[in-house]
């Protein structure tokens, strides 16, 4: 059988990240080392203290740049530097819930900063690039709360700033394809374009704000009750492993067979793991501890959507995609990370093992 993530082909591509300091950015660094990639990052610094990049010592092996995707200059700057043959943007203000507080930092940095990325690639004289990934998110869908999975043909959409403005980013990506790199003229620009729309993605090392994981965490370590907000919300729960082993399959077709990969790509997981937060917040006080218990939040809050969920059939049939982990092996990886954590192990030994352990499991 193939592997959906060929180490061959990563060992000494030149990949450049947005975004590279974030949670999901360091897990993809951590995943492109492993593979032998050379890697080079632009972002702003750690969002979080502590922070994975941080913890594992991502900057020893990564080239970069600390800058704002706001910055158009230093954008067309980077990519001339680096001068990549694949780019993965995930540089964002990535939460819901801030973007109510801060709605025109979510557009500027959202829609903007794909813009200035896709506008970079556009006037800059590099000819290297063959493939452009940009990671947007499950919420850029018309929500209607029904029980059927979105597919990639739904209409997007978006009821909080976040949401909106990654539909935005998505079609402003559509609309670059389809003006400056048309795959009809693929032969000229010579540079594939494809989005990628992954469900919640959970895993170690994430301790942002307003995120169920690090919220259970951080009451774990405040030996506080955990507090619930929008218990019976579903969401496509996965482990951060499964979207970025997405996102590199997409980008191997892009770059091997463009016409092929071109467009929008949901990364989702099962539909059995699908579930309501309680479940997940039950499933993590049974297996850290007796003694942690939660209590469901009666506060009100804005608005966040309550069924959500992703079909992944085209990733599956057409890239090969599968999801590796279930959703009770990825809480197991979750609370063996904060456990290790805790404990001051080394972080690094618990992340490359966990990656060697899913890259030892997935197959086409």
């Amino acid at each position: 059988m193939e592997i959906m993530v060929n180490t061959d082909f990563w060992k000494g591509k030149t990949v450049l990240i947005t975004g590279h300091t974030g949670f999901k950015g360091s897990w993809l660094c951590m995943l492109l080392n492993h593979l032998g990639a050379d890697i080079s990052g632009y972002a702003l610094d750690p969002p979080t203290d502590p922070s994975l990049y941080n913890l594992c010592n991502i900057n020893s092996f990564v080239k970069s740049t600390i800058a704002d995707i706001r910055d158009f200059e230093k954008v067309v700057d980077k990519i001339e530097q680096v001068r990549p043959e694949i780019i993965i943007h995930m540089a964002a203000q990535p939460l819901v819930r801030l973007s109510y507080d801060e709605p025109m930092l979510t557009y500027q940095t959202n829609v903007l900063g794909t813009v200035n990325l896709l506008e970079a690639v556009r006037i800059s004289k590099v000819k290297s690039i063959r493939a452009l990934v940009n990671v947007t998110t499950d919420k850029c869908y018309d929500n209607q709360e029904w029980i059927w999975p979105y597919r990639e043909n739904e209409p997007l959409g978006g009821y909080d700033p976040y949401s909106s403005s990654k539909a935005c980013s998505e079609i402003v990506t559509s609309a670059y394809r389809c003006s400056f790199f048309n795959p009809l003229n693929f032969d000229k620009h010579k540079v594939a374009i494809a989005s990628a729309r992954a469900g919640n993605v959970i895993g170690g090392g994430d301790w942002a704000t307003d995120r169920l994981i690090p919220d259970i965490i951080k009451s774990i370590l405040e030996k506080k009750k955990i507090i619930v907000r929008n218990p019976e919300a579903i969401r496509p729960w996965q482990h951060v492993l499964e979207p970025l082993s997405g996102y590199l399959t997409l980008a191997q077709n892009l770059y091997n067979n463009p016409q092929k990969a071109i467009g929008a790509w949901n990364f989702g997981p099962s539909d059995i793991d699908a579930k309501p937060v309680l479940w997940i917040v039950e499933q993590f006080c049974k297996k850290w501890s007796e003694s942690v218990s939660f209590e469901i939040d009666k506060d009100p809050h804005p608005h966040e959507a309550n069924y959500l969920k992703l079909d992944s059939t085209k990733a599956r049939n057409i890239l090969g995609w599968v999801p590796v982990w279930n959703l009770e092996q990825t809480i197991d990886k979750i609370i063996e990370f904060y456990l290790a954590y805790i404990e001051r192990k080394n972080t690094i030994e618990i992340c490359n093992s966990q990656i060697d352990q899913y890259l030892s499991r997935q197959t086409k």
